[in-house]
């Protein structure tokens, strides 16, 4: 396949520069299938939309504050963004200027009040401008635990690049579900769920379920290959916990909320594993094995999650889209939504079924 087909004009004043609030309020686009105009809803109606037998998976993970503003030695400005432990015991990381770092250079917060409580030291190359990267005080390594403490003293939310730089709350970039620290970015569909929606959720019949999987270069690294085929994901962590899993699996329909919670329950059933990493990359011909629904929120031209969207409904995601621009939908990050359809119960392809049945890991 071409990148090309998956291009589109995204006009500038379509990007959400701003969460609507409440957060349920963000309007839903729901598909009804190849033939069928879409139909216009908001996140708030999500409850109606399901109903006993059907499990609304969500991703629980939390971004961390992990964009931490420099400074070099020379005096010169630099960027961290931490991404994930690295095997060699430092931390994976975005650094900005790369090329112009030499390893074992330190790097310290602005502030002379700040350089002896964190450091980081850049270390190898790893391409595409990641680095590893250690954090240090004192002259030694920072634990996991006390990682986390200095990114949420020193870091910053990462927000990505298409948003202005108008003052924000870090706490909407964070869904109402989120626990472990460990994502770069937030599962944005899940930003528009309210405690209020998921409890109509659970009365309209429906149950829900968590999983994990930390957001990173896998799901927000451009694609750079004209031929989609070669596009390689970079890997991010999953877990499900086995009680999760054994509700997901018995569902008659599951509904997954956001494209990293596809991911990971796809990950899942394909390595026969509950927790690791995965460099799935689901693109067109690939059998969802898990999920019947998605929402998502509407995702940049020529990025590997359109071409997930597309893999999970079709070409019709293209009309999808030119309807939703036509009636003013948002886009990207704090933009609206879409809930899809598979079609696969309708088409009786599961029917007589566990729908999602098969040996646990």
């Amino acid at each position: 396949m071409d990148l090309a087909e998956f291009d589109y004009h995204l006009p500038a004043e379509a990007v959400a520069q701003e969460a609507v609030e409440p957060r349920d309020a963000a309007r839903l686009l729901v598909d009804r299938g190849p033939g069928a105009a879409p139909t216009d809803a908001t996140v708030a109606q999500l409850d109606t939309l399901v109903g006993p037998g059907d499990v609304v998976v969500v991703n629980t993970t939390r971004v961390r504050p992990a964009r931490l503003r420099l400074r070099r030695p020379t005096g010169g400005a630099a960027e961290v963004l931490v991404l994930a432990p690295h095997p060699s015991g430092g931390w994976e990381a975005l650094v900005r200027p790369s090329g112009r770092i030499r390893p074992g250079e330190l790097l310290t917060p602005s502030g002379t009040e700040h350089a002896t409580a964190l450091q980081v030291e850049v270390g190898e190359d790893l391409g595409e401008g990641r680095r590893v990267v250690r954090l240090l005080a004192a002259g030694g390594d920072l634990g996991p635990d006390e990682v986390e403490a200095a990114l949420e003293r020193h870091g910053v939310m990462p927000l990505p690049p298409y948003l202005d730089d108008r003052p924000r709350d870090p706490a909407r970039y964070q869904t109402v579900m989120a626990r472990r620290p460990g994502s770069a970015a937030a599962p944005t569909a899940g930003l528009h769920l309210t405690p209020a929606l998921l409890d109509r959720i659970r009365q309209a019949g429906a149950s829900l379920a968590e999983v994990e999987l930390q957001v990173g270069l896998g799901t927000f690294r451009p694609m750079t290959s004209d031929v989609v085929e070669d596009h390689v994901m970079h890997a991010e962590r999953y877990r499900i916990d086995p009680a999760q899993w054994a509700n997901i699996r018995s569902a008659r329909s599951v509904l997954a909320v956001g494209t990293t919670t596809v991911r990971a329950l796809e990950s899942a059933a394909r390595s026969e594993r509950l927790e690791g990493e995965t460099e799935l990359f689901l693109h067109r011909g690939a059998t969802f094995q898990v999920v019947d629904r998605m929402m998502t929120n509407f995702h940049l031209p020529r990025s590997s999650l359109l071409v997930m969207v597309d893999a999970f409904i079709g070409a019709r995601w293209r009309a999808l889209y030119e309807t939703a621009l036509q009636r003013g939908y948002r886009f990207l990050s704090f933009g609206d939504a879409m809930l899809l359809d598979s079609g696969l119960l309708d088409s009786g392809l599961l029917e007589g079924t566990a729908p999602h049945g098969g040996a646990t890991p």
